[in-house]
């Protein structure tokens, strides 16, 4: 197989994993907006599978490229790609890179949520355990400062 045709076999498979990993995205999004977060256990190994898969690949296109004469200190790959006057292997490497950047989009969206939920997971268990963490109190130098079951309020 050529390095023109390896490159382009990775490049296929890279935008098929990324239309899962897309799929898995909004899967884990609709997960987060609904109460039970149950299965989003199950959908975290899948895409660590499937951002494995993506890694492997993205080291053996720059092991083709390398061979096909890229130098990894010239920058981008898909200059060297569009100066060799590769349309077809530039299209689709504009396409996988389209689709890696939203889903980072998208991955970080579901993070935000995902760090909102574990602050008001964070508030509730502090409020059942009777230490809200929006009580306070002002010290004797007029400093705000947190109450928790440790804080000394008086002593005599």
């Amino acid at each position: 197989m050529s390095a023109h045709d390896e490159l382009k076999a990775l490049l296929q498979e890279d935008i098929r994993q990324l239309d899962m990993l897309a799929e898995l995205l909004v899967r884990e999004k609709a997960v987060l907006a609904s109460p039970d977060i149950q299965p989003l256990q199950e959908i975290t190994p899948l895409k660590n599978q499937v951002l494995d898969g993506i890694r492997d690949r993205a080291k053996q296109k720059i092991r083709v490229l390398v061979g096909m004469g890229y130098t990894p200190a010239a920058g981008e790959p898909s200059r060297f790609i569009r100066a060799g006057g590769l349309s077809e292997l530039h299209e689709l490497w504009k396409e996988a890179d389209t689709k890696m950047r939203s889903c980072q989009q998208t991955n970080q969206n579901n993070g935000r949520v995902l760090g909102h939920l574990q602050k008001r997971l964070t508030r509730l268990t502090d409020i059942f355990r009777g230490a809200s963490s929006q009580q306070k109190l002002y010290g004797a130098k007029g400093q705000q400062t947190s109450v928790s079951g440790s804080s000394i309020l008086a002593s005599a």
